[in-house]
Parts: structure tokens; C-alpha cells; sequence
């Protein structure tokens, strides 16, 4: 009974952001503009102007190097003949050399929620409990790819950002705008 309840509420934001998203892009498409907001513990630059300031899941898309397990595994056995004596597992070692290299595949990580400025010059990103912005700049975008309750944001020179929550594809939709101009 709860999930069904929780099910509906996500089902009505995310239609509602949905809905947030298209009016945007009909907004802007017959001329309209983004409005400037406030943004809260952000320092802008000299024009550089806020146009959302939200709360977002954010990640990153990377790969890390391999941690190899140190230690073989193993047990102790008491042979009748040899005694006590120690003995390798081999399954279990090369199921450990597995997950360490599964683990190391670039993948979605270091995932925390966050406060998200869209400003005239990137995205600046406050992960929860970090002291300092993350500067995602649009010069350096070099694609966005919005889906129904995130949008990714791949750079040149860093790894993907992945943004999501209700505000996502509003956010997509204003990037978009952004990096293109008012064309």
C-alpha cells in the first residue's frame, strides 16, 4: 500500500516537471527569455547572471584503476598424512580478481545530492557537506542528453555530470537554451 502511494507521488512529480520542461521550451521558443533568480552561498562573477537555483542527485561517469585483492585465499586443513597445512582457493581468488576489475568499469559514482546554480556561464555544483562550488562551464559542454527524470551534461575535459530530481528536465531544457542562445 505504501509503495503504491509513493509510486503515484514520484508518478506526479515527475509529470509535473515533465509539463515544467515543455512550457519552458514553449516559453523560449516564442521569444521568451530565462528569468534571474537569487542564488543562495554562490559568489557570481562580474556578469554572470543565476537562472535556477535547485536541489539535484548528481554523478559522475568514470572508471578507476584496478584494486587487485593482496591477500590469496584460502583455509587451513588438517591432512591425515601432510598435517596441518594451508590451502589456496582458487575459485574464490579469481571471483575477487573479477569484482575488483567489474568494479574498477567506468560506471556512475560518487553519487550525492547536491545544490545546482544554472548560471549565464555553467552549472556550478555544491555537493551535500562540500565547502566548495564545482565549476561546470558551457564553453566546455560538449553535449546534453535529457531523459524523463535526468539530464546528462558530457564536458571535454572532465567526466559526465548525470542531474536528477523534478528539476532535471527543466534544467535540460534551459542548458540547451543557453548553449545554443536565443536563436
Amino acid at each position: 500500500m505504501w509503495s503504491r502511494r509513493r509510486d503515484r507521488a514520484e508518478d506526479a512529480i515527475r509529470a509535473d516537471a515533465v509539463q515544467a520542461a515543455s512550457a519552458l521550451t514553449v516559453h523560449l521558443q516564442g521569444g521568451g527569455s530565462l528569468v534571474p533568480v537569487q542564488a543562495d552561498g554562490l559568489a557570481l562573477a562580474a556578469g554572470e547572471v543565476a537562472f535556477a537555483d535547485v536541489a539535484c542527485s548528481a554523478a559522475r561517469f568514470y572508471g578507476t584503476e584496478v584494486d587487485y585483492p593482496t591477500s590469496a585465499s584460502g583455509y587451513f586443513e588438517d591432512h591425515p598424512t601432510f598435517g596441518r597445512r594451508w590451502v589456496s582457493n582458487g575459485r574464490l581468488d579469481a571471483r575477487r580478481r573479477q569484482e575488483a576489475e567489474d568494479a574498477a568499469l567506468p560506471q556512475w559514482r560518487d553519487h550525492t545530492a547536491a545544490q545546482v546554480v544554472l548560471t549565464s556561464t555553467g552549472v556550478r555544483l555544491l555537493p551535500l557537506r562540500a565547502r566548495e562550488w564545482m565549476p561546470f562551464d558551457h564553453a566546455l559542454l560538449t553535449g546534453v542528453a535529457a531523459e524523463p527524470s535526468a539530464v546528462v551534461l558530457s564536458y571535454s575535459t572532465c567526466a559526465p555530470l548525470l542531474l536528477s530530481g523534478p528539476a532535471a528536465p527543466w534544467l535540460g531544457v534551459a542548458i540547451e537554451h543557453l548553449r545554443h542562445g536565443a536563436a
